[in-house]
Formats: C-alpha cells, sequence, structure tokens
C-alpha cells in the first residue's frame, strides 16, 4: 500500500469529523475523503514510519536481497521488510533514530492545519448538499466540481507555506545515510539553505507533489462521485424482507449512506496508489543535490529538473520505490547503492 505523505495537509481533527461523518447516521461530505487521504502522513503523532519509507525512497540499502519465491513459484529477490529496516536503524542510531526530522514535520503539520483552518475562516465553504442519483448529471457533477475546487485551493494554498518545512524534515531525515549532521535544528537549516540556494532552495520539489495533490482530489472525488451517484441505488433496503420507502425509509438511507463512505475510502487508497510518482520525485528532488551524500551519485544522480528525475525513475523502473512494507522485489534494471 503507497502511502500518501508531504506535510500533507489532512489534519487530526478534520479527519476524526470525515470517520465521524462515515457512520450511517450521518451525512458524510462527497470530497472529504480525498481531502482527508491526501496528506495522512499528517495526522501521525511521530515520524519513525515516514523515516524508514523516506530511507528506501532514495535507495538505501544497507543490507543485500535474499532469495525468495512468488506467488507463481519463480525464484525472486527480495529486499528486506520495512520491519527489517526499521530494526537496523534502532541497531545503527537506537530508538531515537527514528525520529529523525520529527521537530520540521510536526511544526509543517501544524502549519498546515492553521493555514486551511485560516482559509475557512476568510472563504468559508457554501453548504454542503449530499449527491444523490436523484440529481441529474449536470447538478450532481457541478457540485463536485465546486466542492472539489475548494479543496484544491486550501490544499496548494497550505502545501506551498508548509513546504519549506517539509524540505528541511527530509533532508533531516536522510543524512542517517551519509552520517552526516549537516542539518541540525529548525534554524540554522533556514539559514543554510538560504545561504547556498537562496530562496528557491525552500521550494524544490514542490511542483511534483502539488500536481500529485491536485491529481488526487479530482481523480479520488470524480471517481467516488460517479460511484455513489450512479451505481448506488437510494431505494435500496438492507432488512431481511426488502422493505419499501413507507415501511422502513431510515434503514434505506443507512445503508444507501454506508456503501457511500466506503467506497470513498476504497477510492483514496486507488488513487493514492496510482498517484505515488509524484510524491516519490518530489521528496528526491527535495534531497537532491544539496551536499548530502543521499543527494549524490551513487544512491542518485544529479537532476537538472523533476522531469528528468521522473524519466530516470521511470527508464530504472523505480517510481514506486518505497511503496511496499513487505514484499519488497527487486525489479529488473535496478540499481542500488549498498554498504
Amino acid at each position: 500500500m503507497a502511502f500518501r505523505e508531504s506535510g500533507y495537509v489532512s489534519e487530526p481533527r478534520e479527519t476524526q469529523q470525515l470517520i465521524s461523518r462515515g457512520i450511517p447516521a450521518d451525512a458524510p461530505r462527497e470530497v472529504g475523503t480525498a481531502s482527508a487521504c491526501v496528506g495522512g502522513s499528517g495526522t501521525l503523532p511521530s515520524s519513525d514510519p515516514w523515516f524508514c519509507l523516506l530511507i528506501l525512497k532514495v535507495g538505501h540499502e544497507p543490507m543485500p536481497p535474499t532469495l525468495g519465491t512468488n506467488v507463481l513459484g519463480r525464484k525472486v529477490l527480495y529486499l528486506p521488510s520495512f520491519f527489517t529496516y526499521a530494526k537496523y536503524i534502532v541497531q545503527v542510531d537506537g530508538k531515537i533514530g527514528l525520529f529523525r526530522g520529527l521537530s520540521p514535520r510536526l511544526m509543517s503539520n501544524a502549519l498546515s492545519t492553521v493555514t486551511r483552518g485560516s482559509m475557512k475562516k476568510v472563504f468559508p465553504p457554501d453548504e454542503i448538499e449530499q449527491v444523490s442519483n436523484k440529481d441529474d448529471m449536470k447538478t450532481s457533477l457541478k457540485k463536485v466540481v465546486k466542492e472539489t475546487s475548494y479543496e484544491m485551493m486550501m490544499q496548494c494554498v497550505s502545501r506551498m507555506l508548509a513546504h519549506p518545512l517539509h524540505v528541511i524534515s527530509m533532508r533531516c531525515m536522510v543524512q542517517f545515510v551519509g552520517r552526516e549532521a549537516k542539518y541540525s535544528g529548525v534554524l540554522s537549516s533556514i539559514g543554510k539553505i538560504f545561504k547556498e540556494e537562496g530562496l528557491l532552495g525552500f521550494f524544490v520539489g514542490l511542483i511534483p507533489h502539488l500536481l500529485g495533490d491536485v491529481v488526487f482530489l479530482w481523480g479520488c472525488n470524480l471517481l467516488a462521485h460517479f460511484i455513489n451517484a450512479y451505481l448506488v441505488d437510494d431505494s435500496v433496503s438492507d432488512t431481511p424482507g426488502g422493505l419499501g420507502d413507507d415501511q422502513n425509509p431510515g434503514s434505506q438511507f443507512s445503508q444507501a449512506l454506508a456503501i457511500r463512505s466506503y467506497t470513498k475510502f476504497v477510492m483514496g487508497i486507488a488513487v493514492s496508489m496510482l498517484t505515488y510518482p509524484f510524491l516519490l520525485v518530489g521528496d528526491l528532488m527535495a534531497v537532491n543535490n544539496c551536499g548530502l551524500q543521499a543527494g549524490l551519485p551513487p544512491y542518485s544522480p544529479v537532476f537538472k529538473s523533476w522531469i528528468h528525475c521522473w524519466k530516470y525513475l521511470s527508464v530504472q523502473g523505480q517510481l514506486f520505490r518505497g511503496s511496499s512494507l513487505l514484499f519488497r522485489r527487486v525489479s529488473s534494471g535496478s540499481c542500488f547503492a549498498m554498504e
């Protein structure tokens, strides 16, 4: 399962509200699931899972692959799992090593939360209406487009404001690869980046992250809308006898809402997996050619742009590198810098 990360913009309070709205008795928002899935990492209280995943993303493989068999019985090479890698980090740095980059990540999440809350006060959303298959296509689609546009605006603004702290967090984490200490505190890191790279240094990797967010929001919301509005029947009943509207209307309403809430959740997972390459490219660009070993050969070429990075990963078959937690196969044509 691919994780949506990035300073990534969903907030714990909003997530809790969305979960509560998934209860059949409540009417959920059509676009809520997408905004919650974007930035799932922002809801976690610690950075240890994302630290391990980021190290895997940059291609740092200190342990050799092992020979195993796939479901077809063929011999394949498997890289150590996420949990094996976490144990290795503890052996090298102790448990405290799992929390590299935690301070800037928490600050990034807090800034994102404050930004979204402030924007909601300045630009309050319109009344959210439940979309059903009783709406005509133009009317219901117009609702989804309007709501998704609003979520996209908040997502992009909060992403841009929080991205500098995300860059600092990424660089603090990947120092594990070369055992460096160039980026330590937030303030000192800000000074180093500004001195060496200028203002643009705080926004490296921003474009692929923004594109990933936009594609995810629209893809998730539109897919969920078409499935919920045109495939989920409001008249279906969840009672054994199949009671009609007059006999048990509340039961029918609850079942339709429950199905819609599950649909949104599944669509969020599916679309997040498809947009994972944007996140990978964005994170790699954030640490590329910044003076750290993880962003230089042999771990990574010096990329001219995020498009160059995308093409390189595509040729290597590594666009989904770091997305798997357990069965990490060594793809053909891939090359890793191993200690």
